[in-house]
């Protein structure tokens, strides 16, 4: 019955799957990794022992994270050689070096402090176990600077020179690693592991408090959340603005996917906000747009011209409409993060940060937006991209190995299988282990940390009275 698949669209398939699964716990890991550093940090400098609780409480949750996260990266690393061994054979000697460095530099040295983070504090001492933190922290934005740098030299490639068999050969080094994207991919990526934490962070506050199981732990992780909300979500705007302008540069085509410009527009494009990408007709169905609003945001100029797809052979275009739709997912949920960031800014500055009921179920319901922004936006990326691997040089279609479609399909099936059990089942433990705060001591009313954390007495018995009371 496989007969009748490709081969090409199976091999994708799967690494998309694999990799997206993989991409949220990486995504996750990085910024809590920051955050548990921060949470020691707050302990050491202020001594109040909210900080360490919390640390303890979110220590498990990371290395459960991490630990599937290294477990699902290993799978992808196989698939260069089962179905894409002609890629892995012609951009090896490129990616090679740049993923073994990551296993060098980053993931030993994560591996070699986690343990010490995790079970060491009563052993080598406060300033040692806070160092250990912030060598796991620094480990995991080591490991995404090196695998960045090898995605980012796929889109945007430099430094290299190819031989007489078809291989990429380094020719300069910096150039490869620091290749014309990779600031702005790294920078962008990062950012949005902090959003991704800060929000799942902000997402358990709001759970605790609605329930008001732990006032004061939830209050404080709460508000911590939310100015990473209200602070950080502005800047991945212009950050993602400025990566965007990088890739009009680099990567005109993927740019008049995610805009959904079939046609060029000599005096000024419009922004088009929805529609239905129609690729038969070239054209979009339905567009909802703003006149000569895409030229004023990509050239500076309402009447720059900019290029469509009417410029490109029909063989060439990445598939339109995928990356349209995820393109405008990521700025959704990017305008979204930036709207609950003011919202906790006016509700914090009507000293009601901690009380409003609306507020919490927003942070609620936003939990998850950043693995699907993060998600959307490697879509846009990668779907973006096609037809090449490396971009400009390498096709897709010439870089998969020569296996047959049925191998593929049933591997592909096995994965599905063995993900959704094995990760559903540590999903489904994480989220226990978020829903499982331990309830703070009961204080005097006069306990000054409590206050100092701006949860109020009230709020520390239960501030909704009956209805959230214990």
């Amino acid at each position: 019955m496989f007969e009748h698949f490709d081969a090409q669209l199976l091999a994708r398939i799967q690494f998309a799957f694999t990799v997206s699964f993989h991409i949220i716990f990486p995504a996750f890991s990085i910024g809590l990794a920051s955050y548990l550093a921060v949470l020691e940090g707050l302990y050491l400098w202020k001594k109040d022992k909210v900080y360490l609780e919390l640390f303890d409480f979110w220590k498990t949750i990371f290395a459960v994270a991490f630990g599937m996260g290294v477990v699902s990266g290993i799978v992808m690393s196989y698939q260069f050689g089962t179905n894409w061994a002609v890629f892995s054979d012609k951009a090896g000697p490129v990616i090679g070096p740049l993923m073994g460095y990551e296993v060098l530099t980053a993931f030993f040295l994560e591996a070699g402090f986690l343990g010490v983070m995790l079970f060491g504090r009563n052993r080598v001492g406060p300033g040692l176990h806070f160092l250990a933190t912030l060598i796991v922290a620094l480990g995991t934005l080591i490991s995404a600077t090196w695998i960045l740098s090898v995605n980012s030299w796929m889109q945007t490639p430099d430094g290299f020179a190819i031989n007489d068999v078809g291989q990429f050969v380094p020719v300069d080094w910096w150039k490869i690693v620091f290749n014309p994207s990779f600031p702005y991919r790294l920078t962008h990526m990062v950012i949005a592991a902090y959003l991704t934490t800060a929000f799942v962070v902000g997402a358990v506050g709001a759970w605790h408090l609605l329930r008001g199981t732990a006032p004061r732990r939830a209050g404080v992780m709460f508000s911590m959340a939310m100015w990473m909300a209200a602070i950080v979500a502005p800047i991945q705007i212009v950050a993602g603005d400025m990566h965007g302008l990088n890739t009009l540069e680099h990567q005109p085509v993927k740019v008049m996917a995610m805009e959904g410009h079939f046609d060029s527009h000599p005096e000024g494009a419009p922004l088009i906000l929805f529609g239905i990408p129609n690729t038969a007709e070239k054209r979009i169905d339905y567009a909802v747009q703003i006149p000569k609003l895409s030229s004023l945001i990509l050239k500076h100029d309402l009447n720059a011209p900019l290029d469509g797809l009417d410029t490109v052979p029909d063989d060439k275009e990445p598939p339109v409409a995928i990356v349209f739709w995820s393109f405008r997912v990521m700025i959704a949920i990017g305008f979204a993060m930036l709207g609950v960031g003011l919202f906790s800014l006016w509700c914090r500055w009507k000293g009601s940060l901690y009380d409003n009921e609306w507020l919490h179920r927003v942070a609620l319901v936003m939990g998850p937006s950043g693995f699907v922004a993060v998600l959307a936006g490697w879509i846009t990326t990668e779907v973006g991209r096609q037809p090449y691997t490396v971009y400009g040089h390498l096709l897709t279609a010439d870089s998969i190995s020569p296996i047959a479609a049925p191998a593929v399909a049933a591997s592909l099936i096995a994965f599905v299988i063995v993900y959704f059990i094995v990760f559903g089942a540590g999903t489904f433990y994480i989220l226990r282990l978020m829903g499982r705060l331990p309830r703070d001591p009961m204080p005097d009313l006069d306990d000054g940390p409590i206050r100092s954390s701006g949860i109020t007495p009230a709020a520390q018995t239960g501030h909704h009275g009956g209805k959230h009371g214990h």
